[in-house]
């Protein structure tokens, strides 16, 4: 009699942060490449999560958002993370254009008892493609930055071109690390929203929305 040897793919909390961390970074890069903080010959094209990635070369960014995720896993495996926000301003007047917020949460039981969860590693691919996707048709569905910016970011670091944030809300009780600055939300007055897809591991659940000034609602 034919047999078959079925597996369950079995999420744990480092795993977990892990996955969420690495989204980040993929997505953090998608955005400056698609909203055009940095030319197109400073990305690199890398295959991720089944569709072609563009990654930025610049040493100092790559450095930059390493240091990031790094920090955003830890946060997370100690489910102490509540959102990330990649923020886009103006760099003529550090007006604040668009809000990129992933908001997470984390199941509870998981981080105090140490339990894991079971999710398909291919359907958890599947929530992120969709949101890749989304990302890099950013262009269709949101105003032109006209400007290109210079960056400034909570986690000092300053380059050339393009200006961007990144923010992160944590629980209180945490010790913030030397290399990141308290900093104000950097809300937008009156915005526009588009809600993303979302995607689950079954222990960070995280939703996204990107929120933008749109002039053109300005007009009278």
């Amino acid at each position: 009699m034919a047999s078959r040897t079925v597996t369950k793919d079995i999420i744990t909390l480092r795993g977990s942060a892990a996955i969420v961390s690495e989204f980040f970074g993929y997505a953090a890069n998608s955005i400056l490449y698609n909203r055009g903080l940095y030319p197109e010959e400073s990305f690199v094209k890398v295959k991720k999560y089944g569709l072609p990635m563009l990654l930025i070369q610049d040493e100092s960014v790559k450095s930059f958002i390493a240091n990031v995720t790094a920090q955003l896993s830890e946060w997370l495996e100690a489910g102490k993370l509540q959102r990330i926000v990649l923020v886009i301003m103006s760099k003529a007047t550090n007006e604040v254009l668009e809000r990129w917020n992933f908001s997470i949460e984390t199941d509870s039981e998981v981080v105090e008892k140490g339990v894991s969860r079971e999710k398909s590693d291919k359907e958890i691919m599947r929530e992120i493609q969709a949101i890749m996707r989304q990302i890099a048709s950013s262009i269709t569905y949101l105003p032109c930055l006209d400007e290109a910016c210079k960056n400034h970011t909570s986690f000092p670091n300053y380059f050339n071109c393009g200006v961007f944030d990144v923010l992160a809300y944590t629980d209180k009780d945490i010790a913030v690390p030397f290399t990141w600055i308290e900093s104000d939300p950097k809300l937008i007055a009156n915005p526009q929203m588009v809600k993303l897809h979302s995607f689950d591991t079954k222990i960070h659940k995280v939703d996204t929305l990107v929120s933008y000034k749109n002039d053109e609602w300005d007009e009278q």
